[in-house]
C-alpha cells in the first residue's frame, strides 16, 4: 500500500468524523487517509451493517442524534460491475438511494457541519463530450447497462445540492472515476473490470492455462484511480475552505471530478494485467459480451485548480492492488 502523507494538527484529535461504509474498498481507504493525516482514531465513527442498517431511516437517526458526528464521508453504496448491474437493477436503484436519502436527511436533522457524498463516473451521458467535465451532467441518455445506479448516485449529488440551496448546508459531491486497490470486490460474477482480470489471470497462471477470455471488443476506453489516492482527493476535498469549495463550483453542478486525467484500452489494462500477474498465455476478447460505454475520462481541471493530483501510476498501482489480493484473497 501506498505510504500516506502525515500532518497533525490539534484541532484534529477533536474532529469527530463519520465514514459510512469504512469495510469497503473506498471506506477503508479514508479511514487509512484521515489516521494517517493525524485525527485521533477514536474519534473516527465506524459501523458494520449489522451494527447500523443505513437503508433504516430510524437506526440512522438514533445514531446521529447519538453520536453527533461533525463530519461525515458517505462511502456507503451498493456497487458492481456490468453483469451485476444488468442483473440486479431494482436492488442498485433502492439501496443506493435510501442510504443517500437516510444519512444526508439525518445529517441536515441533526446538524452535521460537513458532509461528502462519493458518486461515480457513470453519472455522465453515454456520449457526453470526452474528457467529461462536470456540466456534462444530465446534457444526455445514461449507458444503459448502469442506469439504474447512475440516477441513485445523480440523486446524491442533488440531495446535497438542495441541502445548501435550501439551507445553506455545507454537503459536497466528488465523483471518482474507475477505481482499484486495497478491499476491492474479487467476486467472480459481481466485480468490476479491474478486480476481475486481476483474478482471472491469477487464477490462469495457478491453472497454467493457454489463455485468459475478456468480455468485450478490448477497445472501450477507461480511466483507473488507486483508491489511496481517492481517499487523499475525498479528505482535501472536505478540508477546503467553504468559499474556496463553493466558489469553484457551479451551483447547479456542486460536484468535483477525481480521476488521472489519463485512460487506457481494456486490452491495454489487460496487457498490463497480465504483466503484473505474470501471465504469458494469450488473450482472447468476447465480442458477444457488451462493452458499456465507448470511453469514460474524466475532466479533472477543477480538482487540479484546488490543489489535487494523483500520485500513483497504473502498473504501480495495480501492482499494489495485486499484492493485496494474492495476500487476502
Amino acid at each position: 500500500m501506498t505510504t500516506l502523507p502525515t500532518t497533525e494538527h490539534p484541532f484534529l484529535k477533536m474532529t469527530k468524523i463519520f465514514v459510512a461504509g469504512h469495510r469497503g474498498m473506498v471506506g477503508s481507504a479514508i479511514v487509512r487517509a484521515l489516521t494517517a493525516r493525524g485525527h485521533d482514531p477514536a474519534q473516527i465513527l465506524t459501523r458494520t451493517r449489522s451494527e447500523l442498517d443505513l437503508l433504516s431511516a430510524s437506526e440512522v437517526r438514533d445514531f446521529f442524534a447519538e453520536e453527533q458526528p461533525q463530519q461525515v464521508y458517505l462511502a456507503a453504496a451498493k456497487v458492481g460491475g456490468i453483469h451485476a448491474n444488468n442483473t440486479y437493477p431494482a436492488e442498485f436503484i433502492h439501496d443506493n438511494l435510501v442510504v443517500a436519502t437516510n444519512v444526508i436527511h439525518a445529517a441536515h436533522r441533526h446538524d452535521v457541519p460537513k458532509l461528502l457524498f462519493l458518486g461515480s463516473s457513470c453519472i455522465y451521458p453515454r456520449n457526453a463530450a470526452q474528457p467529461m467535465r462536470e456540466d456534462a451532467l444530465l446534457t444526455g441518455p445514461l449507458e444503459p447497462t448502469n442506469e439504474p445506479y447512475a440516477v441513485a448516485k445523480i440523486a446524491g449529488i442533488k440531495l446535497c445540492e438542495s441541502y445548501h440551496r435550501q439551507y445553506g448546508r455545507d454537503y459536497r459531491s466528488v465523483m471518482p472515476t474507475n477505481l482499484y486497490g486495497p478491499h476491492d470486490n474479487y467476486h467472480p460474477e459481481n466485480s468490476h473490470v479491474v478486480p476481475a482480470l486481476l483474478r482471472r489471470f491469477h487464477e490462469a497462471v495457478q491453472q497454467n492455462a493457454p489463455e485468459v477470455v475478456i468480455w468485450g471488443t478490448g477497445t472501450p476506453k477507461r480511466e483507473f484511480l488507486h483508491v489511496d489516492d481517492m481517499a487523499e482527493a475525498c479528505v482535501h476535498v472536505m478540508d477546503l475552505q467553504e468559499d474556496a469549495y463553493w466558489g469553484a463550483v457551479q451551483p447547479m453542478q456542486s460536484h468535483i471530478n477525481v480521476g488521472t486525467g489519463q485512460d487506457c484500452s481494456i486490452r491495454e489494462l489487460a496487457e498490463t494485467v497480465a504483466r503484473v500477474t505474470g501471465f504469458q498465455g494469450r488473450l482472447t476478447f468476447d465480442a458477444t459480451k457488451p462493452d458499456g460505454m465507448p470511453r469514460k475520462l474524466l475532466d479533472i481541471g477543477l480538482i487540479r485548480s484546488l490543489g489535487w493530483q494523483p500520485r500513483m501510476g497504473l502498473e504501480e498501482g495495480l501492482r499494489d492492488a495485486y499484492r493485496w489480493y494474492v495476500e487476502n484473497v
